[in-house]
Formats: structure tokens, C-alpha cells, sequence
């Protein structure tokens, strides 16, 4: 990666939607990771230029013992391998979008999937702090580099960047961005606070590198 994409504009994909832009010159697998009932597949949804797959059941009453709900009382789905995404940037760069689950009973997955990804960007509920932590936990094991992502909620909460990040417990170089899931641009702008950390370490020697096409 060479130069950071603007929030303003998207590439946008082919002529039908599905082929690569021919602008095209750097891929990149991201994955969007976060516990359970967060909004990765909210924010996946909501910037997708194709068509998203989900891998989404029902919670059943087999679930109540393992998926803790509080919080989300109103989430009737969960995702149970991944959704998968694609949004293309302006510099030719395309984001392949890989949201995991956020239950500890899917933790088997989380090699397989996060296998050649660049990067994450962690989302966080800030009224459910206690519940990102496992996923940081992951993240981090696994040496990838990420940034957090605050979605918002109605009843959220008001804190400093200070007080959120001490109770994150991030480093002073980890990207944190408030973002509302729903909202497209909002979501891109998320996305783009972890490419430019993607783009920074990689100049600094420090970062992955970019799969060229």
C-alpha cells in the first residue's frame, strides 16, 4: 500500500457489480471481529458493493446457556462461520471483508479464517466493554494489526478517549474511531482508520504487505 484512499469517494465495483474494477492493484483481506451481537454484519451490510454472504441461524434455546444476550435481548440471529463483503477504494485498493463470530464456542474457527488476513478492525459496544476483551485477546495473539471501532448505539454512553482506551486497554498507536454500523460512510471511515494504519506500518517495515493483483 502506497497512498491512503479518501472517505469521500469510492472506486466502485465493475460494470455488473461482481468483476474487480479494472483499477484495481492492491487486495486486501480485513476481517471485521468483534463479540457477539456487536454489528459486524450490520457494518459489512452497509458497505458491501456486492451482494454480502451470510452464514446467519436463528438462536435457538439450545444457545441460551452459551450466548449471553444481555445487551442485545432484541438479536434473534447469530452468525455461525462468516459474512463476507467486498468494497473497492479509490488508489486501486479492494477490501475483501471477512466478519467472524464472536462467541467463544467458534474460537476453533478464528485460525482458519483470520489465515492471510492484513488486518482487523475490532468493533466495540462501550456499554458491553468486559466483552471485547477475548476478541482484542485473539487479535493480538495473533499479531495482526487492527483498529477498534465504537459503534453506537441509542442508549450509549458518553466517555473520553482516555477513559475508553485505558479500559481497552489499546496502545497509544492503535487507531479508535466512533462509528455507527448502520450508516455507510460512517462504516467506510472505520474501514479507511485501519487501512492508514495498514499503510503507516507498512512504511515504517513494521506491517504486513498487500496482496498484489
Amino acid at each position: 500500500m502506497a497512498s491512503a484512499p479518501s472517505s469521500s469517494s469510492t472506486s466502485g465495483a465493475g460494470v455488473d457489480g461482481l468483476h474487480l474494477p479494472d483499477t484495481t492493484s492492491e487486495l486486501a483481506k480485513i476481517l471485521v471481529a468483534g463479540p457477539f451481537g456487536v454489528g459486524k454484519t450490520t457494518l459489512i451490510d452497509s458497505v458491501s458493493e456486492i451482494r454480502p454472504l451470510h452464514t446467519e441461524e436463528h438462536l435457538t434455546e439450545a444457545s441460551v446457556s452459551v450466548d449471553d444476550l444481555a445487551g442485545v435481548r432484541d438479536k434473534t440471529t447469530t452468525t455461525v462461520a462468516i459474512d463476507f463483503g467486498r468494497i473497492s477504494l479509490d488508489a486501486g485498493i479492494v477490501l475483501y471483508l471477512f466478519g467472524t463470530p464472536g462467541q467463544e464456542r467458534f474460537r476453533a474457527l478464528w485460525a482458519d479464517i483470520a489465515h492471510g488476513a492484513l488486518g482487523a478492525l475490532v468493533l466495540v459496544d462501550s456499554r458491553r466493554i468486559d466483552d471485547s476483551f477475548d476478541v482484542l485477546g485473539l487479535v493480538e495473539e495473533s499479531g495482526l494489526p487492527y483498529a477498534v471501532a465504537l459503534n453506537t448505539f441509542p442508549d450509549t454512553r458518553t466517555y473520553t478517549e482516555e477513559q475508553l482506551r485505558g479500559s481497552l486497554d489499546l496502545e497509544p498507536d492503535t487507531p479508535m474511531i466512533v462509528c455507527d454500523a448502520r450508516d455507510t460512510n460512517s462504516s467506510i471511515d472505520a474501514l479507511l482508520a485501519l487501512v492508514q494504519h495498514l499503510i503507516a506500518g507498512h512504511a515504517a517495515g513494521t506491517g504486513p504487505t498487500t496482496e498484489s493483483r
